[in-house]
């Protein structure tokens, strides 16, 4: 399985990363270690989760997703063959939020109870805190790095403006440095991170680890009426991309998935992966069938033919 470099990280990863919200919320625990064995076995070894999955399904408090890869973890060992991303800063209740070094503290210390390991490969704020300086998030990066609790340190949902000005705060200090970022990036969300912000990832050699990768199963081509989404749990995150514009993407990918004998949704992913600024989008599965196509994708080439057609199809 290739891998790749996150950033100018010390982290090799393979270049489809599991995205853990679906554990606790669309996934049991039984079904979620079937799921995490058989990632581990196609040789993939990247997963990502957050303290706050799955806060918003009922019954929930969030760190739902960190305790069952947890109990995945200790029943299975081998805790360093898988390079373990999460993040903190959203509203976790009690005042639980933000990037403040303080609450940094409590928040990895409980995560890390959740996840039953000693250290988290890849520690993120989940968005940024505007009332929280950029120095003082890293100092307290710095302390977790220090203690061993964490190897590095990304960034998701920030602003190119928000991302430079913490990158030239570590180069200026001598602080931890984001080496990666976790944007909204797909065929049908290409705004968001396309320009600016992908050009300064880019520059500044940051992974980058798209999340929202398939637009919560848009691109799989599997939504078409509103049928298809009445009753789903993430039907209210797939209407908005049942237009004109996000059903052109779909064609297209259903056009040049069946000249490579693939799905619309490998197809996608396999775009994501040609784009040089990208290091491996997330992309979660709820059963094994979605597993299996999913570490599929990271075999498919497309060629410039293929690109050029949806890259003309999804443009904004």
């Amino acid at each position: 399985m290739e891998r790749r470099n996150l950033g100018a990280s010390s982290l090799e990863v393979s270049p489809i990363c599991f995205g853990g919200n679906v554990f606790g919320w669309t996934v049991n625990e039984a079904e979620s270690f079937r799921l995490l064995d058989a990632f581990l076995d196609a040789g993939f070894n990247f997963v990502d989760t957050a303290d706050v999955y799955s806060r918003w399904a009922d019954g929930n408090d969030g760190g739902e997703s960190e305790i069952i890869l947890g109990r995945w973890l200790k029943s299975r060992g081998g805790r360093e063959k898988i390079v373990l991303a999460s993040k903190f800063g959203m509203e976790m209740g009690d005042n639980k939020v933000g990037l403040s070094p303080e609450y940094m503290l409590k928040a990895i210390d409980a995560s890390l109870r959740r996840l039953q390991t000693d250290y988290i490969d890849l520690y993120q704020s989940h968005k940024d805190d505007e009332t929280t300086p950029v120095t003082a998030t890293l100092e307290g990066y710095a302390k977790l790095i220090e203690q061993g609790k964490v190897r590095e340190i990304g960034a998701s949902n920030f602003t190119a403006t928000r991302l430079k000005e913490s990158l030239d705060a570590s180069t200026d200090e001598g602080l931890p440095r984001y080496q990666s970022l976790q944007p909204l990036y797909s065929l049908v969300e290409r705004t968001e991170y396309e320009g600016e912000l992908e050009n300064l990832c880019a520059k500044e050699n940051v992974g980058v680890i798209s999340y929202f990768s398939l637009a919560s199963g848009f691109l799989t081509g599997k939504y078409r009426s509103d049928l298809d989404i009445e009753n789903r749990t993430r039907g209210p995150h797939v209407q908005k991309y049942m237009n004109e514009d996000g059903f052109r993407v779909v064609k297209a990918l259903q056009e040049v998935s069946e000249k490579h004998g693939a799905k619309p949704g490998q197809t996608a992913l396999a775009w994501l992966l040609a784009r040089p600024s990208v290091t491996a989008p997330i992309a979660s599965a709820t059963n094994l069938d979605q597993l299996k196509e999913l570490v599929s994708a990271a075999e498919l080439r497309l060629d410039a033919e293929d690109t050029t057609k949806i890259d003309q199809a999804s443009a904004p």
